[in-house]
Parts: C-alpha cells; sequence; structure tokens
C-alpha cells in the first residue's frame, strides 16, 4: 500500500483466518475469502494479479489461471512466484533431510510434494497458457535467507504450515518438534542459518485481442 498509495488493492485467501490476520495487518486493502478456481471477482476489473507462492497449492491449476484472465483487463499482466525444488533451497533440503532422519519408516512428503513439486517451468508455463495467458516469461530468482536458527525454521515448518497435519498422524508434536529441530540443526548449524531462496517468477498477460 506504501508503494502504491493511489492503487485500490483486493487481497483474497482461502483461510478465512489468514484474512482476517491479513486484514488486522493491511486495513487499507479490501479482504475477501476466496478460491482461486472461483474468483468472486467480476470480469475485467483489475490491471493485475498477484499471486505470492500459491500457485503450487492450487487443485486445477489452468482453471486457476482461466479466472486470472477473466478477472484481468485486456493487457493486464499476472506476476506469480512459485518456489523451486528442495534441492534448490537449503532450508527446505534439511527439513526434508530431517524428516527422513526422524521418521524413517514414514516421513511425510507435503514439502517436497507440494510446496516444492512445482517446479518444472515448462509445466508453468503450459498451465498458464491452457489458462488463456500469453506468457511473458518464467524466471528464475535465487535471493539469500536468513533465520534466526535451524529450530526457529523447524517451528515455521512443523506448526505453521500443513506439514503439521502429517506429522500429529505420526507422533506427538511435543516429541518430533525438537526431534526435527535437532536435525534441522546438524545439518545448518548453530545460531543464525543463511540460505539461497530460490523460486521461479511467472510473468504473463490477458492477450488484447
Amino acid at each position: 500500500m506504501r508503494a502504491l498509495p493511489g492503487a485500490r488493492v483486493t487481497a483474497t485467501d482461502l483461510n478465512p483466518a489468514m484474512v482476517a490476520a491479513g486484514s488486522a495487518r493491511v486495513p487499507g486493502a479490501t479482504w475477501q475469502v476466496a478460491d482461486a478456481q472461483q474468483l468472486p471477482q467480476p470480469a475485467a476489473c483489475a490491471d493485475v494479479v498477484v499471486c505470492q507462492f500459491g500457485v503450487m497449492f492450487f487443485p486445477d491449476k489452468p482453471a486457476a489461471h482461466a479466472q486470472v484472465r477473466r478477472v484481468l483487463r485486456p493487457g493486464g499482466v499476472l506476476l506469480a512466484s512459485i518456489w523451486d525444488e528442495v534441492a534448490a533451497t537449503p532450508f527446505a533440503a534439511a527439513l526434508d533431510a530431517a524428516l527422513h532422519e526422524v521418521l524413517p519408516d514414514g516421513p511425510p512428503d507435503f514439502v517436497t510434494a507440494v510446496p516444492h513439486g512445482y517446479h518444472d517451468p515448462d509445466r508453468i508455463r503450459g498451465d498458464a497458457e491452457a489458462g488463456g495467458l500469453r506468457v511473458l516469461a518464467v524466471d528464475h530468482v535465487v535471493l539469500p535467507g536468513r533465520a534466526p536458527s535451524a529450530a526457529a525454521l523447524a517451528e515455521g515448518f512443523c506448526l505453521g504450515t500443513p506439514l503439521r497435519f502429517a506429522l500429529e498422524q505420526r507422533g506427538p508434536l511435543d516429541a518430533l518438534l525438537p526431534a526435527v529441530a535437532a536435525a534441522m540443526t546438524r545439518h545448518l548449524g548453530d545460531g543464525e542459518v543463511h540460505g539461497d531462496l530460490a523460486a521461479w517468477v511467472l510473468r504473463a498477460a490477458r492477450p488484447t485481442d
């Protein structure tokens, strides 16, 4: 909002709790609970649609892109960030290794299969085009990341993502979380941790003709 003070911003999330949290932090935007595959906005109402690390979670990605095409004005642009594979992001790789160590008989695959499971640029391009968008670029972006500790990362992953539900099926969180944190610390080291954050950035537009 500070960067574009004259813009009208509508922010959406599928989870009502996330909408409530966001509206408390950024009251200047209009917040709505919405499914990206069935957006409630009218046709041709937006100049830009931004999706930050959400595309990976859509069951029907071409359908979501078709909704983006519908709400964009002709020539309007979609910007979407998408995590690269686990191997390209040391924090996620350390988590995956820790899960295999702590739960060798059945490590949950949520992180590799979902947030880091949609990393083929050709597939990303193809799904956007199947939704009726004109792809401008699929750029690979790597930025430096840091966290206070490996334990803080473990807490965020294990308690703040759907990974939590997979872990709860395998044992008590108060026992699993310290074990995952210890294993991640062995991989990343003590104290503040640093690592690359690798992603794809899709830029696509609604055709003008």
